[in-house]
Parts: structure tokens; sequence; C-alpha cells
């Protein structure tokens, strides 16, 4: 899993140990996320599938594309389509993801790069591998985040980021058994370079077999552990989580993460997404790719797409 990383983790920044009166955020569930296809039909899990939005708030949606190793001539993304009312993320860990909208933005997403499209009022856009991936064919393995937007900002100017691999805040911690990239939000004072609407914070952390890290978390956010990659255990209780499943936490000040002695053959590590935010608490009305807060207001944007008001697919594409 070739997200950035270091030669010798103890070089890095480490988090502090917490406070002994420190409380540890315990298990609420853990529940597995479901198989499907998405786009033209590349393989992802829905990784909050039986989830209540209140637990996830304030993210709506969140797809783990791949892992899968294409062959020649299969690799697939998605068609041009819109987005409102919301921020899309996508963080690629192996393999190459082209990006581009209708407000100009664009690039190459690969091995630990993420793009951050704000949608806001309204935007058009298209991801797809590149012609050179479809042709050799190759590993595919990428996260895409639906970041919820309050309703004073659901109309706000769409914008776009291209946050590069190095770009990330690396930590470790006292034993240098974890790295810890911050994409987004802050972490003991560290912050990551993704820009946010909505306050969160957004890690990727490797945790070697037999290691333990505990990680300081801001007791007004919720928090998500969503484990992309091998086997360990979550919370103080130690409930076992492996690839595919999803911890919901409950209240506190920081989060354990621990990984088994004896990983599987794919992996050399426990790969996690750790995510929270400070919950928005407004109803939500979400209907394919627009999320708002009324019916009215996914009415509102199915007919301003209709009528081209979201924005256009660039003559340069066509």
């Amino acid at each position: 899993m070739p997200a950035i990383t270091v030669d010798n983790p103890l070089e890095l920044p480490k988090i502090p140990a917490l406070d002994a009166t420190a409380v540890l955020r315990r298990v609420r569930s853990i529940t597995t996320a479901p198989r499907g296809l998405e786009g033209e039909g590349f393989p992802v899990r829905r990784a909050f599938a039986g989830v209540d939005l209140g637990a996830i708030d304030p993210f709506i949606h969140m797809d783990q594309m791949g892992e899968v190793d294409y062959g020649p001539g299969e690799p697939k993304g998605t068609p041009w389509h819109p987005h409102r009312g919301f921020e899309t993320v996508t963080y690629m860990m192996e393999g190459t993801f082209l990006h581009q909208d209708s407000i100009g933005g664009g690039g190459m997403i690969e091995n630990g790069a993420t793009q951050w499209m704000t949608a806001g009022a309204g935007i058009l856009h298209i991801e797809r591998p590149p012609d050179a991936l479809i042709d050799s064919g190759g590993l595919f393995h990428g996260i895409q985040l639906w970041v919820n937007l309050p309703a004073r900002m659901k109309m706000t100017p769409p914008r776009y980021q291209d946050i590069g691999a190095t770009q990330v805040s690396l930590l470790t911690n006292e034993t240098g058994e974890a790295i810890i990239r911050v994409i987004a939000g802050d972490l003991a004072g560290h912050p990551g370079p993704g820009v946010t609407h909505t306050p969160i914070t957004l890690l990727h952390v490797t945790l070697l077999p037999g290691g333990r890290v505990v990680l300081p978390w801001r007791p007004d956010f919720n928090a998500l552990t969503y484990v992309l990659a091998g086997r360990g255990t979550v919370g103080p209780d130690a409930h076992e989580i492996s690839d595919g499943q999803l911890a919901v936490h409950v209240d506190g000040d920081g989060l354990v993460l621990s990984a088994h002695e004896t990983q599987d053959s794919r992996t050399e590590a426990f790969e996690v997404l750790v995510l929270g935010g400070e919950p928005i608490g407004e109803p939500v009305a979400a209907y394919g790719p627009f999320v708002m807060n009324t019916k009215a207001e996914l009415q509102q944007a199915f007919e301003d797409f209709q009528a081209g008001r979201l924005g256009q697919i660039p003559a340069s594409h066509i």
C-alpha cells in the first residue's frame, strides 16, 4: 500500500501521551461493508451501509474503491455527473485516477494523493483511469468520502484542492510503531493540508504487527475507524476488527488501535482510516448525486442540473 511513508518513523514528530484521566472511546457498533459496483462498474465496499446517519454526521457516504488488480483493458471510472450540497474527498493509495471538473479543476490522483472537491452550489466532474493504466492494467485502491455542508453553505461557490502525497503531515507514536498521515483537520496540534468547510479530522494510520497506538481526539467530534487492510482491535475493550469493517465510537478523549501480531499475506500492517467531525445536526435529504436539507431543495437541484445551471462539460473534453 504505497501511500506516503518513511524508512524510520522515529524521526517523525510524536503525538503526546494522553493524560491519566483521559477517557478512551468505547465501541458503539461494528458493521461490515457490503460489496457493490460504482460508476462504469468498478468494485467498491459501502463503508457506511447500515449505519444511522446521526452516528456518522457530518459524513454522508464512503466507498472503499478496490482493492483490485486489473488486467489490461479492465480499469473503469465514472462518466460525467453532477453534485451539489457537499464535498467529495478522493484519496488514492494505489493506482491512478484522473479528475476533471466543470470549474477547471483536475489532475492525477495517485500513491497517497488526495483531491478535495467542494461541490457547493453545483459542479460536474468525471473520474477515470488514464489511458496508460487502461492499456496495462494494475492495482487500484482508494477511498471516496462525502462530507456534508451545513445549510448556510450548501450554495457556496465550488472549489477544488489538489493535495499531493508529500503535503500530508506525518506523525508517529512514542514507540515508532505507527505512521499517522494527517490528511485534513488537526491531530495534537499538527494540521493536515486539506481545507474543510465543515470541521473534521481525516487520518490514515499504518500500525506495525503487534503495535498499539492511542490517538488524542477532540471531545466535540464523533469518531469512526474503518479498516482498509489487516486485522486488529479497536477500543479499550479490544473489539476484533478486520478489513472492510467500520467501528463507530462513543464519546471520549482518545482512540486506541492495536494490530494483531500476525497479518494476512496481502498486507504487512494494520491499515486504518480514522475520521470524525463536528456534527451538523440538520435534516438530510439525499438522493443520487445531491445532498440537501429538504425534498424541495433536491427537486430544485435536479431542475438546475437539467437546465445546465450546475456547469457544463468543458469543450476540450468533448
